[in-house]
């Protein structure tokens, strides 16, 4: 009986962290200029990078805002290119995770791709 109960525990607990870590959440593609990216950490060296998108301010003003996109990068072909390319305009494809973990990154979001790059 107690080994069922702990088959079940170890279940639950299995199922918890695949939803929490490994889950894709969701994806899509921002777009935007690229701001930086630098590869940091104290254990785990991970790259993590800012986009900035620019768009019109709601409420009628008609003012410029910029928002901000921070993301991290697993793959370092795609780090390199975006690296090189700094200050360029990119439309990148990125996944979206419930949690993060050190070695993916400080951001649940993680940039997989390039669709284009300006």
């Amino acid at each position: 009986m107690g080994g069922i109960l702990a088959l079940i525990v170890i279940l639950i607990l299995a199922i918890v962290v695949f939803f929490r870590y490994y889950y894709v959440f969701g994806e899509g593609v921002k777009s935007g200029q690229l701001n930086y990216l630098v590869k940091k950490g104290n254990i785990f060296k991970t790259y993590e990078g800012k986009l900035i998108q620019s768009g019109l301010r709601g409420g009628g003003t008609g003012s410029v805002q910029s928002y901000e996109f921070e993301f991290s990068v697993t793959n370092e072909r795609v780090a390199d290119e975006l690296m090189k390319n700094s200050g360029k305009d990119f439309d990148l494809h990125y996944k979206e995770y419930h949690g993060t973990l050190p070695w993916r990154g400080f951001t649940k979001y993680v940039v997989d791709s390039i669709y284009t790059m300006r």
